[in-house]
């Protein structure tokens, strides 16, 4: 069955399983998430589950924003996000009213999930660093080294040419990563590997679309 949750990269740490073996775990908090909308066909042409993470002070909302978690009698959240699926599938999450909190029981240890983020943003970066393309010779008067290679018989700034430009900071989604351990006593999941984007980081965890059955 489909489901999701939101939650913030706390960081990384390492358990032991039964047998002994150690895995590396990403922490993700997953407090305080609460159903703020249902999107319907009827209404909205699709269904999905609008939820937020994270309640923050009314102080720092414009009033468009207040008036949408009003319905749900809950405080304005940080980070608010659709997690919608494919038709086919059922969704837990569509059986919670506006205002519901998303329990993070939802999911289990051993289950596979999808985890979405925004990776670090690099700046502006060469092609060498962003596209790891090779340099050119260091020595014999060549004045060509850290410059982009041959474009081809292109012209024009073609979308999707191999240029320098910024790297990082944008949506990544790593997928079939296990769910090691869910620790109801202080609202954390944990997953095994890395995920992407910064400690404090926001971040989408989902059901896995492609896991092997």
């Amino acid at each position: 069955m489909a489901k999701g949750i939101l939650g913030r990269k706390i960081g990384m740490t390492q358990v032991f399983d039964e047998n002994g073996v150690l895995i590396p775990v990403t922490v993700i908090d997953v407090a305080d998430n609460v159903v703020l909308q249902q999107k319907t066909v009827e209404i909205d042409g699709y269904v999905a589950t609008q939820v937020g993470f994270e309640s923050k002070r009314e102080t720092l909302s414009n009033k468009p924003e207040l008036g949408h978690v009003k319905k749900a009698n809950t405080a304005p959240k940080r980070f608010v996000k659709e997690i919608r699926f494919k038709e086919e599938l059922t969704n837990e999450l569509a059986n919670l009213e506006a205002g519901n909190s998303v329990d993070l029981n939802l999911f289990a240890a051993g289950e596979v999930v999808d985890v979405t983020g925004t990776s670090k943003g690099q700046g502006f970066a060469g092609a060498i660093k962003r596209h790891n393309q090779s340099r050119g010779p260091m020595t014999h008067g060549s004045r060509y080294h850290r410059r982009p290679g041959s474009m081809g018989p292109i012209k024009g700034n073609m979308k999707g040419k191999n240029l320098p430009g910024q790297m990082g900071n944008e949506q990544v989604t790593v997928q079939n990563l296990k769910v090691v351990a869910v620790d109801t006593e202080n609202e954390v999941l944990l997953i095994s590997g890395s995920i992407p984007g910064p400690k404090k980081g926001f971040v989408v965890v989902k059901s896995a679309i492609k896991s092997a059955k």
